[in-house]
């Protein structure tokens, strides 16, 4: 099971309100804690895979790289960007606030990734499909959640040519005003084909667009909301 969290429903206050799932972006923690446990505990009465104790769930030391960690909960958490486990009731999370939130499943296996542009230049996306179908089988679905789209992302013309020549011209975009921006949700999605993942399903959500969701182009200061992946 996957789901998308969006800033509605917590408790942070300040450029955190309401629902800021992230203990790195200096909210107050223990409001943090309450908001994690809050979300357990909704996830918990959808489906009673989802441990009630938030600790016990897969949280990320994200850094804007291309390392995949296997799905087992460690303090401090794994240095990594993607995840994947065979394990069931082990939920996996990766925290965002323009960058793409993807879950991925096979028959067998479940991941989540964070991709920034850093992250889609690297291969962030290609190898946590790569780790995917080593831990499970069957053929790979993907789901991409809210993520800045190219109307708001201005995008230096260098990076942007660095990204068009790996990914494809399509990536290379024009904001609202016409300046250069990346695609992140094209280049997600080259990323995936490049990868051979043939099912992929779009949101369609701009972060920087939507007053429900934490943006950090668009506000600077801000939370994170959260993709959640449980295998049943």
């Amino acid at each position: 099971m996957v789901w998308f969290t969006d800033r509605r429903g917590g408790g942070s206050a300040g450029p955190y309100a309401s629902n800021n799932l992230a203990d790195h972006v200096g909210d107050d923690p223990v409001m943090v804690g309450r908001n994690r446990v809050r979300l357990a505990a909704e996830l918990g009465a959808e489906a009673p895979s989802v441990p009630p104790d938030p600790d016990a769930w897969v949280w990320l030391h994200q850094v804007h790289g291309v390392a995949v960690a296997t799905g087992d909960p460690k303090r401090p958490p794994a240095e990594a960007d993607a995840c994947v486990t065979a394990a069931p009731q082990r939920p996996l999370v990766v925290l965002t606030a323009d960058c793409a939130p993807i879950a991925l499943a096979n028959d067998t296996a479940i991941g989540v990734v964070h991709a920034g542009w850093s992250g889609l230049d690297q291969g962030v996306i290609e190898a946590a499909v790569a780790a995917l179908r080593a831990t499970g089988r069957g053929p790979v679905r993907a789901l991409l959640g809210p993520c800045i789209h190219p109307a708001q992302y201005e995008f230096g013309p260098d990076l942007l040519g660095r990204l068009a020549s790996r990914l494809g011209s399509e990536v290379a975009s024009r904001t609202g005003s016409g300046a250069p921006a990346l695609d992140v949700p094209m280049a997600v999605r080259r990323s995936l084909e490049r990868a051979g993942v043939g099912i992929i399903e779009d949101l369609d959500v701009c972060t920087s667009a939507s007053a429900d969701h934490f943006s950090y182009r668009r506000d600077g200061i801000t939370g994170r909301q959260a993709v959640v992946a449980v295998l049943n």
